[in-house]
């Protein structure tokens, strides 16, 4: 499909809440398909709607070690967590940077598949991490306001 643009931290869409999606259109298919190619082009582990300036409650996620094994959630609800983790977390949004970020350690989340029917995702460890990270993305939050400590510049991009 079609790789879009990032958008950057300091970018107002960023901080903005997205809006439900209340039914699948071949725009939003599109634009699934598209951030799937984004997120993979970017080497990124999760992508959420409002990254690529849609204010729409849709992220996809691949956390596999192969790459692809994509998980589209549209209209994502945290209902569990527990536990807690704390480690380095980086962003798309936020190119050469990284900080220390306190999550937990499982979460499970409700949301729709692409075919509009309720799913229920349960994760641990990065799978967790990247579900909060991009669930936050649509709260209009960024990891940057969690970070513990100072912000660290990535020397590898």
């Amino acid at each position: 499909m079609a790789i879009r643009n990032i958008r950057k931290i300091g970018d107002s869409i960023l901080n903005k809440r997205s809006k439900e999606i209340t039914e699948m259109t071949p725009k939003i298919k599109t634009l699934i398909q598209d951030m799937i190619d984004t997120m993979y082009d970017a080497y990124g582990v999760g992508l959420a709607a409002p990254q690529v300036g849609i204010l729409k409650r849709l992220i996809v996620i691949d956390v596999s070690e192969d790459g692809d094994s994509p998980i589209i959630l549209i209209n994502p609800e945290i209902l569990e967590t527990d536990g807690e983790q704390v480690g380095e977390e980086g962003c798309l949004s936020v190119p050469g940077k990284s900080g220390v970020v306190k999550r937990p350690n499982y979460a499970k989340v409700k949301a729709l598949n692409e075919n509009m029917e309720e799913i229920t995702v349960e994760g641990t460890e990065l799978l967790a991490r990247a579900l909060c990270h991009e669930i936050d993305h649509l709260n209009g939050e960024l990891y940057v306001d969690k970070v513990i400590g100072e912000l660290h510049s990535n020397t590898e991009e």
